[in-house]
């Protein structure tokens, strides 16, 4: 075939092979990455790239766009092959350093690493998930602010791998029940995966399947044929009352001779060799590397002029709008700058001191409600779990199907899948939460991994945090989750002391605009401290002085987290009657006092007072750092036991007793230490 194309037909087939030759010709330099699945999926995303899809590349935010996610990660070359092609600020340059350090086309799209990727993908199951909280968003702002300002797509490729991942199922469950009519995935039903054919490993009927969910599904075949592909697409694009699946017989590797259909065509490059053939069957110059022909760039880019079309027939729309509801827009533009509402985080809870206490699952009960007062975009649910983790907005309604007003999520007993949904909600602009018990995130750690990954400010509250939640047992009770979470970058964990902290723990949330926060939060009542000892900037600053029993240093510093920092204040009270100098010191978030100067982590805990005991119900690792090598720490080593919360801090030896026991043994190795 020339290059050349002088027909409709040829210059489609030229399109979609220059999609083919790039992507393997990126894969070959870089010497790694997986060509096989962008050549057999290049007339899909020529189609939705240059025919169906809304996208502006010159604003590849503009909000009245679709929005497209590779949850096929791996693929990553197709998604740069058609960002380059249809004129995002990517080049040709870029392209040629697919996998590089420092280059925008890293191994799997990262989110705003460059314009047109709204989605990190990766990990199979998540960006599938993903699009169906993107999805869902885009379903709760059209309720809000109607289909003419709102009313887009979400178009998502997904692998056989995430069709296999449970995130998925969960995921497509709810999306099915909920009816997301604007929702469509292409199945890129190759038949083949890294390590052997789908066959090997799965033989369900994926289409029954959806359908069982209560998807539209259409199983479209073997195709290349563009028109075909866009009918099936526009098709799916008029059922309204539920998501739509578009199976695709694609063939991995399309175009090489030796690998076409293998395995070896999915996660390795080709071969130079193979290369050569792939391009001489495609009708392409072998010779050429990264060749462009001109009259394909000159068609993919008509995009451009596409985009500003309807971009600007958006925005009259949206200038109408504005001025019928001034309010109204403003708020809509601020959901989308992700801005907050001026001054909404004035006048937070404040909890009088009691030593009965307060359980802060129910203190952040009251902050979410002062919160969705002040925020009108403030969303959120738990896992079948709200009356537990008090997680309902009072008066905001629950979202269902065909009526998407609400701000009530019901995700059902589906954690992973929830996660992976509040990441697509803060996507489309939405301040959304998730809840359940801590010791149910394992079942969601990918997706929140993700939250911090993509710097979104999801929040994720997490009760029942520690053996304090009594008679439920070690299979509910959480004792190496507190350090597994604070081990992922950027995510901050917020385990408060009483309710102040917790109120001052949502109001650090909301601020937050780049890195999700997580709470972990008590079953059990605390004493309310004096709410003149804590300061405002407690959780900013992630510990401070809680108390201190001298003006000079300390003999001995006691610090806690969460329900154990009453402990340390009764037991610096017993230090005390015997004449021991005691500081207590409250950590909120040991992650932002991590990040906190040095010369305010040395104030709180001066290098000089080496006898330190630090205790929570839960794992010693990463404590070290704190109390240094003449401190203690206090907590498990163990699972747990069922018994009644006293009974089972008891059973374990964290009691205040053990805590004055502990700050005289350091105190007598520091000083041995010194002397």
């Amino acid at each position: 075939m020339s290059t050349t194309a002088t027909d409709t037909k040829a210059l489609d087939e030229l399109c979609i092979n220059t999609i083919r030759t790039l992507s393997m010709d990126a894969v070959q330099r870089a010497n790694s990455g997986h060509p096989g699945a962008p050549m057999g999926l290049a007339p899909l995303a020529y189609v939705l790239y240059t025919r169906v899809m809304r996208h502006n590349p010159a604003n590849a935010d503009w909000p009245g766009r679709d929005r497209f996610v590779l949850s096929a990660g791996h693929a990553s070359m197709l998604l740069y092959s058609m960002l380059y092609l249809t004129g995002y600020p990517m080049t040709l340059d870029d392209i040629k350093n697919f996998r590089q350090v420092g280059s925008p086309t890293a191994g799997h799209p990262e989110r705003k690493y460059s314009p047109g990727i709204e989605v990190t993908t990766g990990p199979l199951g998540q960006g599938i998930s993903n699009a169906v909280g993107m999805a869902l968003g885009e379903r709760m702002l059209a309720a809000r602010f109607g289909d003419d300002i709102v009313g887009h797509h979400t178009f998502t490729i997904a692998s056989d791998g995430d069709m296999q991942e449970g995130v998925a199922s969960e995921a497509s469950s709810l999306a099915g029940h909920l009816g997301l009519g604007r929702l469509i995935a292409f199945y890129d039903d190759n038949k083949i995966q890294l390590a052997s054919k789908v066959d090997v490993v799965m033989s369900e009927d994926v289409a029954m399947r959806y359908e069982a969910y209560g998807w539209h599904v259409h199983n479209l075949g073997e195709t290349n044929d563009p028109e075909e592909i866009e009918q099936a697409t526009r098709a799916a694009m008029e059922v309204d009352d539920r998501p739509s699946l578009i199976l695709i017989r694609t063939h991995i590797g399309y175009g090489s001779p030796n690998k076409q259909d293998t395995t070896k065509a999915h996660g390795s490059p080709l071969g130079e060799e193979e290369v050569r053939l792939a391009k001489e069957n495609l009708g392409w110059d072998p010779d050429k590397d990264f060749y462009v022909p001109d009259e394909a760039l000159e068609h993919f880019r008509e995009a451009c002029g596409r985009g500003s079309e309807l971009e600007a027939e958006w925005d009259e729309r949206f200038a109408a709008f504005r001025e019928a509801n001034a309010d109204e827009a403003a708020l809509f533009e601020a959901i989308q700058a992700g801005e907050m509402p001026e001054g909404f985080d004035q006048d937070l809870p404040r909890f009088d001191a009691d030593p009965k206490g307060m359980a802060t699952r129910k203190a952040s009960g009251e902050a979410i409600q002062w919160a969705a007062k002040r925020i009108p975009q403030l969303v959120g649910g738990s896992a079948d779990l709200a009356s537990s983790t008090n997680t309902d907005i009072e008066g905001g309604g629950d979202v269902k199907r065909g009526d998407y007003s609400g701000r009530n999520l019901r995700f059902g007993v589906r954690e992973h899948g929830m996660g992976a949904i509040v990441n697509g909600l803060c996507i489309q602009g939405l301040r959304a939460f998730g809840a359940t018990f801590l010791t149910f995130s394992d079942y969601m750690r990918g997706a929140v991994r993700l939250s911090a990954l993509m710097k979104l400010p999801a929040i994720w509250v997490w009760t029942h945090d520690s053996i304090g939640l009594g008679q439920d047992g070690p299979t509910h009770q959480p004792v190496e989750h507190l350090a597994a979470l604070r081990a992922i970058p950027r995510l901050n964990v917020v385990r408060p002391a009483d309710a102040n902290e917790t109120a001052l723990g949502w109001r650090f949330a909301l601020r937050s605009t780049e890195a999700p926060t997580a709470f972990a939060l008590s079953r059990q009542d605390l004493p309310v401290l004096d709410p003149d000892s804590v300061p405002d900037d407690a959780i900013e600053r992630g510990a401070y002085v809680l108390s201190d029993s001298g003006d000079g240093d300390p003999d001995v510093i006691l610090i806690g987290t969460g329900s154990e920092v009453s402990l340390c204040v009764e037991a610096a009270e017993r230090l005390e009657a015997d004449g021991v100098a005691v500081r207590v010191v409250s950590m909120p978030c040991m992650d932002t006092f991590t990040e906190a100067d040095e010369s305010y982590r040395d104030e709180v805990l001066p290098p000089s007072v080496r006898a330190r005991v630090a205790v929570e119900a839960a794992s010693p690792f990463g404590w070290d750092r704190w109390t240094g090598p003449d401190g203690a720490f206090l907590g498990m080593t163990t699972f747990g036991e069922s018994g009644p919360a006293k009974d089972v801090y008891e059973h374990f030896g964290i009691t205040s007793e053990k805590l004055v026991e502990l700050g005289r043994s350091v105190m007598d190795r520091a000083g041995a230490r010194s002397a």
